[in-house]
C-alpha cells in the first residue's frame, strides 16, 4: 500500500499509519515499531523496525522513516516535519531527529528503560543543543502498548515451548 503523500489530519491519523507500519515489522518478527514523517500535512517517509532482517543496527523504525523522508524531498533537513512513532525514541533516534531538525516528534507508549524523551533520559530538553523540537507522548498509546505487549508475550511463549523442547528427559 503505497502511502506516500497521504494526507493526515491529526496526530491520530498520523499514529494508526504508524501503527500499520508497527504490524509489519511485527509480521517480519522485528520489535513493532512504526514511523511516518509528516510535512504540509502529508506522508513524505514512512518506516518500520528492520534491524534483524536488514542486518543493520541502526534501523531503527526512526532511522528509517528520516532517511526515506531525505531522500524523497531531497534535504536532510526536515525543517516543518512532524515524525509519528509508536514508541517513545531511544537515544540514537532522539539524536538524528535532532540533527534532522524535525520539527515536532508525536510518540505512543513511554519506553521506561530506554525512552530518550521523557523516560530514561529528556534529551530534547537538553540545552546544548542548537535545534529545539516539540514533544508529545501519550497518542494512541494503549493500541501502540497493547501491541508490545502482544509481541513480546509471544517471544517469551516462543522460548518457553523452546526450551520445554530441548529439555532432557
Amino acid at each position: 500500500m503505497n502511502q506516500y503523500g497521504r494526507d493526515i489530519h491529526t496526530d491520530e491519523d498520523g499514529m494508526q499509519l504508524a501503527l500499520e507500519l508497527a504490524q509489519q515489522a511485527f509480521d517480519a518478527g522485528e520489535v513493532p515499531v512504526g514511523a511516518v514523517v509528516v510535512q504540509d500535512g502529508r506522508v513524505i517517509g514512512t518506516g518500520f523496525n528492520q534491524p534483524i532482517t536488514s542486518l543493520d543496527p541502526s534501523a531503527h523504525a526512526e532511522m528509517v522513516a528520516v532517511r526515506d523522508a531525505a531522500r524523497r524531498i531531497g534535504n536532510y533537513r526536515l525543517t516543518g516535519a512532524t515524525l509519528y512513532v509508536t514508541v517513545e525514541p531511544c537515544t540514537m533516534c532522539t539524536g538524528l531527529l535532532i540533527h534532522s531538525r524535525i520539527s515536532r516528534v508525536v510518540y505512543g507508549a513511554t519506553e521506561p528503560k530506554a525512552g530518550a524523551i521523557e523516560s530514561a533520559l529528556q534529551l530534547a530538553t537538553q540545552p546544548f543543543y542548537n535545534h529545539v523540537m516539540q514533544t508529545q507522548g501519550g497518542v494512541l498509546a494503549d493500541a501502540c502498548s497493547a501491541m508490545m505487549s502482544s509481541f513480546f508475550a509471544l517471544r517469551r511463549e516462543g522460548k518457553k515451548r523452546l526450551k520445554q523442547q530441548t529439555a532432557p528427559e
